[in-house]
């Protein structure tokens, strides 16, 4: 890949854009730069800016996602307060997704840092199991531990029974908790 051409500034931007447009699948930041032969740091860079154009761009777990701002289709979202042990999150990850239930982000109230808020987004038992394989990689911490296990999800779908039954299956495993 030596060899081939670098492709710059505002053209690559919009082959970034163009292609992640076109992907249903989220795209990495090294994928991205493998097409462009960039460094990561600058796709990342790269995706700053085409945020800053309110370019509707996620950065998930699995990589980066267009989310365009028309939904054709009519979707429903209900935020729920979890708890659980760092250890229960795939089996409430996948609890939520077995009901057609995407799984937006993960949100908890730092004492020092007040609100934070993490994407999640995962919508399948594929997505949960990379979101999960993700955190053991990295070596990294799930938002909950910070709050012993008390967290927030928003739930997204395309009917409010889902949300319900998701609900009712979070409810029956113990880890909703009912204000």
């Amino acid at each position: 890949m030596k060899d081939e051409k670098k492709i710059l500034g505002e053209e690559r931007r919009q082959l970034i854009l163009q292609w992640l447009k076109e992907s249903s699948e989220p795209l990495t930041g090294a994928e991205l730069a493998a097409k462009t032969n960039v460094s990561r740091q600058v796709i990342v860079q790269d995706i700053s800016l085409l945020k800053a154009r309110n370019e509707p761009i996620i950065a998930t777990s699995q990589g980066y996602l267009y989310l365009p701002t028309k939904i054709t289709n009519e979707t429903y979202t209900r935020v729920v307060a979890c708890y659980h042990t760092p250890e229960q999150t795939k089996e409430e990850l996948q609890l939520i997704v077995d009901y057609g239930v995407t799984v937006k982000d993960v949100k908890i109230e730092h004492p020092v840092y007040g609100d934070l808020t993490a994407s999640v987004m995962v919508s399948n038992r594929q997505e949960v199991e990379k979101f999960i394989n993700k955190i053991k990689e990295t070596n990294s911490s799930y938002l909950l531990q910070l709050t012993d296990g008390t967290h927030l999800h928003t739930l997204q779908a395309d009917s409010i029974a889902k949300l319900d039954a998701a609900c009712a299956a979070l409810k029956k495993a113990g880890f909703l908790i009912e204000l």
